[in-house]
């Protein structure tokens, strides 16, 4: 369960929800531009800086999402039972699923790049180790003009043009966009009568334009939920209102713990949510336990170096009393 979404005003930002029923200690987390990623087929010890939220195993970053310095930015979510991983084949790029977040950062600065290069992409089955196999994913890839899914399919690698500029889980991206065609009368204005006109409607409340928006948890709902709140947003062009915009899109598809139960009684919550201004090279997030905003920016550290930096999610509620 996970939900990205985009947003342009006077910059970029894009993010996600991270909505799971554990946490493997996940960092934000920063590539300066030589460190070596020895990927399946090659080595690159020179690339664009990357940052994102990641988990740390053995020095190398497992990155669940990232923007890099050129604003082009990656999220995986999961896609159970749809996501086919293949043999490594002749000819092809081969990549793990685990390398394709910063194989494509590491080089490209557009979606349009990263479609080219990802037309000769093949994902294999490969796992990082045994103790982190690879998770069944597929990825929204997003700049300030466009935005592409990105689906690893039995058939082949599936790349949809992705004009709503979110995703969900399963299924596939192309049955989102035809179960999108369901609530196309919903509206954030005033609803009319549409009904009967021998009958005398009127609403009795605000809002009820957006009746029928779904509210429950599931991929399906999510996703229209997503695209309807995103594709309608307003918001200022500050740096503040942006960022608070953009959580607030994200708010109305978190879960909160105790609504998804899991069959082994574990609860799904929203580990954490974030926002990259893709332009300016900041992450924000927000956790499940600390709803106050914190900000990793990469232009403040050295981006020439070596060594990964990582830096704590602050995972305690930060609150400010005033009196």
């Amino acid at each position: 369960m996970c939900t990205a979404v985009n947003l342009t005003t006077s910059s970029h930002y894009f993010g996600r929800t991270l909505d799971l029923e554990y946490s493997y200690q996940e960092q934000a987390v920063i590539t300066p531009k030589n460190y070596v990623f020895n990927f399946s087929d090659k080595s690159s010890d020179y690339h664009y800086a990357i940052i994102g939220i990641a988990t740390v195993v053995n020095n190398y970053p497992l990155y669940y999402d990232a923007a890099n310095e050129k604003g082009l930015c990656i999220a995986g979510l999961n896609f159970p039972n749809n996501a086919y991983y293949s043999e490594p084949e002749k000819d092809k790029i081969n990549l793990a699923p685990f390398e394709l977040i910063p194989y494509v950062l590491a080089g490209c600065q557009s979606v349009r790049e990263a479609e080219k290069l990802l037309q000769n992409v093949n994902i294999t089955n490969k796992n990082f180790s045994d103790d982190y196999k690879s998770t069944p994913l597929h990825w929204i890839i997003s700049d300030d003009k466009e935005s592409i899914t990105v689906e690893p399919l039995r058939e082949e690698l599936k790349i949809y043009k992705n004009a709503v500029g979110a995703l969900t889980n399963n299924p596939p991206f192309d049955w989102h966009l035809t179960n999108l065609v369901n609530y196309i009368n919903l509206t954030p204005n005033e609803p009319k009568n549409r009904f009967c006109d021998s009958l005398d409607l009127t609403h009795y409340s605000r809002g009820m334009g957006a009746a029928g928006l779904p509210g429950d948890y599931s991929s399906a709902s999510r996703f229209i939920k997503a695209a309807f709140v995103s594709n309608n947003s307003v918001s200022g062009n500050s740096e503040s209102e942006s960022v608070s915009q953009f959580f607030h899109i994200l708010n109305s598809v978190a879960v909160p713990r105790g609504s998804v139960r899991l069959p082994n009684e574990r609860e799904v919550i929203t580990v954490y949510s974030n926002c990259y201004n893709a332009s300016k090279g900041r992450l924000y997030y927000t956790s499940y336990e600390n709803s106050q905003i914190s900000c990793v920016d990469m232009n403040k550290e050295d981006l020439s170096g070596k060594d990964l930096l990582c830096y704590d999610l602050i995972l305690n509620q930060q609150i400010k009393y005033q009196n």
